[in-house]
């Protein structure tokens, strides 16, 4: 079970902190990722990685605003997001896949991923 908390309403250029806590059998979580989805839009991956470490894959959109990190002790997972513009606004979303972090022509694979949770709002005005 993965449940996302932190999203909330900020100002253009503020910051918010995601958290996704998992739960049960938490030896089969290999790859944890951020997806976000607008309104009207498909869902798009955010940012990635490996629990047991290695480097972190960001959509281009977040690059240098964003930073995604991992709490092996705590099962936690967090998405700091910095300089926040009215674009980022989505419900964001976390996945946990069993097996790898996989890509598909640039882009995170949705369907790679076992588990996900419900989902917190970001609005950015």
């Amino acid at each position: 079970q993965l449940v996302e908390s932190g999203g909330g309403s900020v100002q253009a250029g503020g910051s918010l902190r995601l958290s996704c806590a998992a739960s049960g059998y938490t030896y089969n979580r290999n790859c944890m990722a951020w997806f976000r989805q607008a309104p009207g839009k498909e869902r798009e991956g955010v940012a990635q990685t490996y629990t047991g470490g290695g480097g972190i894959y960001y959509h281009d959109a977040v690059k240098g605003r964003f930073a995604m990190s991992h709490d092996n002790a705590k099962n936690t997972a967090y998405l700091q997001m910095d300089s926040l513009k009215p674009e980022d606004t989505a419900m964001y979303y976390c996945g946990a896949s069993r097996t790898f972090c996989t890509m598909l022509r640039g882009n995170m694979v949705e369907t790679a991923f076992d588990y996900w949770g419900q989902g917190t709002q970001v609005t950015v005005s």
